[in-house]
């Protein structure tokens, strides 16, 4: 996904799962909703939990914490939903709790390859209320091969 040329490419929504704060900058995300039934997807990648019908449209849910390798939990009715936007597709990200938007300055955002090279699934580090926060990029969550296995399993449903 191509980053805006505007005020929002500087602001990040937070979030937690467990303990760590995580982020995901604000142009990307589209709503947050509350939790709701997720309906299973056959054939999909692992880290597909299933779909929701949010108004009509199926949108594919993403297990975070298995991709972050953090315990896995049911989903209860204190979690919350981010819609969010890919180059390719909506997602749903199921979190803790959305704790709010912040506004960054250039200088507070690491970039992750300086920061961190391991870990893939990031675009930057920066620090909020003496927490590490890690800026998550969305386009980096499923493989190939897992963006193909989604696109065939939403075409049966579909």
């Amino acid at each position: 996904m191509e980053q805006p040329q505007s005020a929002d490419t500087n602001k990040i929504v937070l979030f937690n799962l467990d303990k760590p704060k995580y982020a995901l900058y604000l142009y990307a995300v589209e709503r947050v909703i509350r939790s709701i039934e997720i309906t299973s997807l056959p054939k999909a990648p692992e880290i597909v939990l299933g779909v929701i019908n949010l108004q009509g449209e199926i949108i594919p849910v993403i297990d975070i914490r298995k991709l972050f390798r953090l315990p896995t939990h049911d989903i209860n009715l204190e979690d919350q939903f981010i819609i969010a936007r890919t180059s390719k597709r909506l997602v749903v990200l199921v979190v803790d709790l959305v704790v709010g938007v912040s506004e960054l300055a250039d200088y507070q955002v690491i970039n992750s390859n300086e920061a961190l090279p391991f870990a893939d699934y990031l675009s930057g580090v920066t620090i909020y209320e003496n927490n590490i926060v890690l800026i998550n990029d969305l386009e980096k969550f499923l493989s190939l091969d897992e963006q193909r296995q989604l696109d065939n399993a939403l075409n049966i449903v579909i």
